[in-house]
């Protein structure tokens, strides 16, 4: 192997050079690295081979991506959304006045797409509905007049179809429901009261006061939770010590026993709102120290970590830890226990009305109208007087399918 003898030259010294000398011989480009253009981008080619984000995600966005993976907790979310629209529209969904009387124990409309008798008898395109007629015969039980429906006379369901005259959102006259007859008939699809009241329209309506109560509850329960418990695990020491007392002795108390007593501090002739007060008041008065609790062991947990002690060597006053540093870390736990609790609470508030302890007329709520079920004659007889039990279930599932999946998106990060 022979040396250049330029080679032991300073570099400052040392003769240029470029890739066309003899020494080093120049290496064609065209021959090694193929032509781009041969290969054209083909559409959508990024997103087929790379899976990573080139931007950073915020934590919701996280929890999001997570969360809409899971069908039962996408299920729950569209259930709860129409729920809530469900009840803020609740007059126009209502397909009859729940105030008006009609045929007492009257069975569920027939709705089909068949039409067994009469001059249009034969297949529909839309469905029909066969208005429901009292007959001369009697009940050789309760002695009412035996009901059914009318195949000889049926009538066409429309959509947005002209009945009972309301209020559009308190401000707008209106008489255009979702649902109803052509002529603008009795549509009792779940069939009616003892009173003759529409059953369907009643748990329409009746999902505004049971969702009110659940949720002002639910409100009340995290704010005073979270507060409390971030305050007690904070501060620590002797107070902690002895709030957590206070708080056991809170959550000592048998729940049941303690809400029948508390219903005979309320007269009968008390007016709704001061009923609807004092259960939401009991209602959050026993409820709050079960989250305070949770609240307070994440609290102990965060106050820490690193950023915390950082956030207190700078002179950081207690105010911005707690609001900055703290409150947005539990977040996550008190979201998921709203979503959690609010089923607690529909099925508490259907329970106590069951038992007598619900909203008197004219309002009307899910608890209310099961008391009309609380005779085992009543549900032999007239077993469809138990539709409001399908309104409390659904509910349940839908918030207890969200807060899942909630639960479940929120735990990796």
């Amino acid at each position: 192997m022979t040396s250049d003898p330029s080679d032991v030259l300073p570099y400052d010294k040392r003769p240029n050079r470029s890739l066309t000398d003899d020494t080093v011989p120049a290496v064609e480009t065209d021959s090694v690295l193929p032509d781009i253009a041969e290969y054209p981008e083909e559409e959508g080619e990024d997103s087929r081979l790379s899976t990573v984000s080139s931007e950073g995600q915020s934590y919701g966005a996280l929890v999001w991506r997570r969360f809409r993976k899971s069908v039962p907790g996408m299920m729950g979310l569209v259930l709860c959304v129409l729920l809530l629209v469900v009840a803020l529209f609740a007059n126009f969904f209502a397909p009859m006045d729940p105030k008006e009387p009609d045929i007492s124990f009257a069975p569920p409309t027939k709705i089909s797409f068949y039409v067994p008798e009469g001059p249009e008898a034969g297949w529909r395109l839309w469905p029909v509905a066969f208005p429901i007629v009292e007959s001369d015969e009697l009940d050789p039980v309760t002695f009412q007049p035996i009901t059914g429906p009318d195949y000889a006379n049926p009538l066409s369901i429309r959509l947005f179809a002209e009945g009972w005259d309301y209020d559009f959102l308190g401000l707008i006259p209106s008489d255009t429901h979702f649902i109803g007859l052509e002529d603008g008939s009795p549509l009792h699809i779940l069939g009616t009261d003892k009173l003759g009241r529409d059953i369907l329209s009643r748990g329409i309506v009746g999902s505004r006061i049971s969702l009110a109560i659940a949720l002002t509850s639910i409100a009340l329960i995290s704010i005073i939770g979270t507060l409390i418990g971030i305050t007690s695990g904070y501060i620590g020491g002797q107070f902690d010590l002895w709030f957590q007392r206070f708080v056991e002795v809170i959550l000592a108390f048998p729940q049941l026993p303690l809400y029948l007593a508390l219903a005979t501090l309320i007269p009968v002739t008390a007016p709704s709102g001061l009923f609807l007060t004092f259960v939401v008041l009991v209602i959050v008065g026993l409820g709050w120290a079960q989250l305070s609790r949770e609240i307070r062991s994440k609290t102990l947990a965060l106050r820490r970590i690193d950023y915390v002690r950082a956030a207190l060597a700078v002179g950081a006053g207690d105010g911005r830890i707690i609001t900055r540093h703290i409150l947005p870390n539990v977040m996550s736990h008190v979201i998921v226990a709203i979503t959690l609790g609010i089923p607690t609470i529909v099925l508490l508030e259907s329970f106590l009305g069951f038992l007598g302890f619900a909203v008197k007329p004219p309002l009307i709520s899910w608890g209310l109208m099961l008391q009309d079920a609380g005779t085992f004659s009543v549900i032999g007889s007239y077993p469809w007087i138990l539709s409001p039990v399908g309104f409390v279930l659904l509910t349940v599932f839908a918030f207890n399918a969200l807060g899942d999946g909630l639960r479940d998106a929120i735990d990796p990060y």
